[in-house]
């Protein structure tokens, strides 16, 4: 089983495209990191930033740290608590294709987005997640 933070199934993983462009993001701007909202537009892709930029809220939720070849500081996912409601039960793979990416995530100008992959967990691996606690933005842990 793959996992984080101990024995927990991984909530959050990255393509090898996607590692690539995130190396090169991260070499040009610094460390980043993500927020998934469940907006409309832009706020319905991945969104990458500068580590920081964005103001995460008390109620998203960290769904993991992407580890990435070549990238000293993990990538932290963040995504709306809303919109965790309606994926916790799925593992997310973040990718990239071709394209225009969101307004102000950075790989615009690289003529790429990031996407979202998923996949239902097993129900051994839900069972495990679903009793374990999710950090908030607020600092705090909770059952969701």
């Amino acid at each position: 089983m793959n996992t984080i933070y101990g024995t927990l199934p991984k909530r959050i993983d990255v393509s090898v495209a996607a590692g690539e462009l995130l190396l090169k993001l991260t070499k040009r701007n610094g460390p980043l990191m993500f927020h998934q909202s469940g907006g409309c537009c832009d706020g319905s892709a991945p969104m990458c930033y500068l580590e920081g930029e964005f103001r995460v809220g008390g109620a998203d939720v960290l769904l993991g740290e992407l580890e990435v070849a070549g990238i000293e500081t993990p990538i932290k996912v963040w995504i709306s608590l809303e919109q965790f409601e309606y994926w916790k039960h799925t593992h997310i793979e973040i990718d990239v294709v071709p394209g225009r990416g969101g307004g102000f995530s950075l790989e615009t100008p690289e003529g790429f987005r990031f996407i979202i992959r998923s996949r239902l967990f097993t129900d051994t691996e839900y069972e495990v997640l679903k009793t374990s606690p999710v950090l908030l933005g607020n600092g705090e842990y909770k059952l969701v």
